[in-house]
């Protein structure tokens, strides 16, 4: 067993909350690589190793850009927000199909103090993807139940029943759903202890029947 990541991560992204700009990061930015990007990417590198074992089909890419891991600078452009960095750590293990795109489905660990979690489904799918899986959760209402069972679906979903399905199916609430995402929560000593990388993979294997459940809702191999 081995540590990945230690307190002065924590500490570092507390800090980074309260002083989220560039006159603070920029002085910063090695320690930030040093207890935030490097332990993160040599995780995601010895994930690559338990994963397949885990959900065959999904990628762990320790690549410093354009693999796993999420790069620390927000997307200001269409925001309100305008801060600039993420006060997160945030990991992607994506369906080896689906390239760079963070809206398909696949497994999220995120390293937040206080909001530290493993995480899959789909966020914020395409209008096509989503009919697919409202499509394929009224023909498997079933297999839907049982794999859903014990999680709470976490995103947004429309304020009335989507067009063509029936607002008084059983299944409504899931149907009016626009993300598909379900969460195991963390907490520091996990994330800073010797087990994280098989309390990881179990969260995986846990949540993997929701994920396989859209992915051949996608009709992705």
């Amino acid at each position: 067993m081995e540590r990945f990541f230690s307190p002065d991560l924590f500490k570092f992204l507390k800090d980074l909350a309260k002083h989220n700009n560039r006159e603070w990061f920029q002085p910063r930015k090695s320690l930030y690589e040093s207890v935030a990007r490097d332990p993160a990417l040599r995780f995601i590198a010895h994930f690559a190793i338990v994963l397949p074992k885990v959900a065959p089909g999904y990628i762990s890419d320790p690549r410093p850009s354009g693999g796993s891991l999420f790069r620390i600078y927000r997307d200001t452009r269409f925001s309100k927000d305008k801060t600039p960095y993420k006060t997160h750590i945030g990991i992607q293990f994506r369906h080896r199909f689906a390239g760079r795109d963070a809206h398909a489905p696949g497994f999220y660990f995120q390293i937040e103090p206080g909001d530290c979690c493993v995480a899959g489904g789909i966020w914020q799918p395409d209008a096509v993807a989503l009919q697919k899986i409202r499509n394929f959760i009224v023909e498997h209402p079933k297999e839907w139940k049982k794999v859903r069972r014990g999680f709470s679906l976490w995103g947004e979903s429309l304020k009335r029943p989507p067009r063509g399905f029936d607002p008084n199916h059983p299944l409504i609430d899931d149907l009016k759903r626009k993300d598909f995402i379900v969460w195991i929560p963390f907490t520091q000593p996990q994330i800073c202890g010797k087990n994280v990388l098989n309390d990881v993979a179990s969260a995986c294997r846990k949540i993997r029947p929701l994920v396989d459940f859209l992915t051949r809702a996608l009709e992705l191999s």
